[in-house]
């Protein structure tokens, strides 16, 4: 692969990178780089949210450089301070050891475990000495400190900071030093903090790591970063239905951020079904096939089948009525706009009235939420439409006029 395809590849989905021409020098040696990312074990339970800059990992991996996944078994006593708005309450010993126990699982989901070495910030932490920790705290002041945005806001609300919280970004930093990364990556809200990394591997006579930032994913919500505190996260342990149903539920326009930052198909693939979407097709059949990859990557492929059947089986029984008669439409061009087949069979006053409750999201095909005011529906087809709470209505779409026949009732 050339250097410019590599580059390509870690550039989907990347944020920032810094420095690109590091980088490209580095990709440009041949060697094996040394790639890092750290993640504090305080809850037992990794998200979507952090498979993002996982999978940024594995691609990689896929390109021959070793990765170094840093669990912070000794940073997690703090408590990473990013974002946050009062000092974080410390974890027990105990805590951190099991959470850090599972991680170890559930990267390897992910990652390939020949090409993955798990580390532990505590190996080298707990063999500095005081002197060490001042020699450390040397190298930074205050006002830079007080340059990240929630250390600012805090002091400027006069709320208070903790004095190990300042040390935080240079524990983290000096992990890269003990580790001698090439490149590590992290979340948009971690740039200073490997920045940082950066300053001290200057300091202690290595060249600075490159850095590069991923997204945060916003949660079911479309609206916070994922978070277990949110309430709007999607567990990688999550059993099949939850995770399958939880995927279904996202909106049209989140649906798009999913696929570019977790699916591993290609953006090629990607687009065209964006055309597919723009030209009339269910965002709903994209959703299925975003879920399903999910199921299939962190339980199986039979494990993704039967969620579906699942989802499709536990909607019509608790939300279709099963004794609506069936209303058969006649569609020319194989096909017809949604607005026009609600007015058809008296589900709406008119097309502008059925545009405005796609709108509102109060229209459901099969139970699934339609957000596309210009949605064909093919012929051949046959589905439950609802819109609002109660209106319903059992609508097939044939070819021909000697199809529709007599009405079932």
């Amino acid at each position: 692969m050339s250097i410019n395809d590599a580059l390509a590849i870690i550039k989907r989905g990347s944020v920032e990178i810094l420095v690109e021409s590091e980088l490209l020098e580095r990709l440009s040696s041949g060697k094996p780089l040394r790639i890092k990312l750290g993640m504090d074990p305080t809850a037992p339970d990794l998200h979507l949210g952090h498979t993002v800059v996982i999978h940024k990992l594995r691609q990689f991996q896929d390109l021959g450089h070793q990765v170094l996944f840093l669990i912070g078994d000794f940073t997690a006593r703090i408590g990473d301070p990013t974002g946050k708005d009062e000092t974080r309450k410390p974890l027990s010993s105990e805590a951190i050891i099991e959470n850090a126990k599972t991680y170890r699982d559930q990267v390897y989901k992910i990652l390939d475990p020949e090409k993955t070495d798990i580390v532990f910030n505590s190996t080298w932490m707990e063999q500095k000495s005081a002197a060490d920790l001042i020699h450390l705290a040397a190298a930074h002041t205050v006002a830079r400190m007080l340059e990240r945005d929630d250390f600012s806001k805090r002091f400027s609300a006069h709320q208070p900071i903790a004095i190990h919280e300042f040390l935080y970004p240079l524990l983290q930093g000096y992990d890269s030093v003990a580790i001698q990364a090439d490149i590590e990556l992290g979340g948009t809200d971690q740039k200073f903090n490997l920045l940082m990394g950066r300053e001290l591997q200057k300091q202690f006579g290595q060249k600075p790591q490159t850095i590069i930032t991923m997204p945060l994913l916003e949660g079911l919500d479309g609206v916070k970063k994922m978070s277990k505190s949110f309430g709007n996260y999607i567990g990688i342990m999550d059993s099949p239905d939850d995770m399958f149903g939880k995927l279904m539920s996202i909106s049209d326009k989140l649906m798009w951020r999913y696929l570019e930052l977790l699916s591993f198909r290609s953006l090629q693939e990607i687009n065209q079904w964006r055309k597919e979407i723009e030209e009339g097709a269910n965002p709903r059949d994209i959703k299925v096939k975003l879920a399903q990859e999910m199921v299939t990557r962190f339980h199986d492929k039979a494990a993704a089948i039967n969620a579906y059947e699942n989802f499709v089986a536990r909607f019509k029984r608790h939300e279709m009525p099963n004794d609506l008669p069936e209303i058969k439409l006649m569609a020319k061009n194989g096909g017809l706009p949604i607005s026009q087949l609600l007015k058809q069979v008296n589900l709406v006053a008119g097309t502008s009235d059925a545009i405005r409750m796609i709108n509102q999201g109060a229209v459901k095909i099969d139970g699934e939420r339609i957000e596309n005011s210009k949605h064909i529906v093919s012929t051949g087809e046959t589905h439950i439409y609802q819109v609002g709470k109660r209106r319903f209505a059992r609508v097939s779409l044939v070819k021909h006029i000697a199809d529709i026949g007599a009405t079932k009732t």
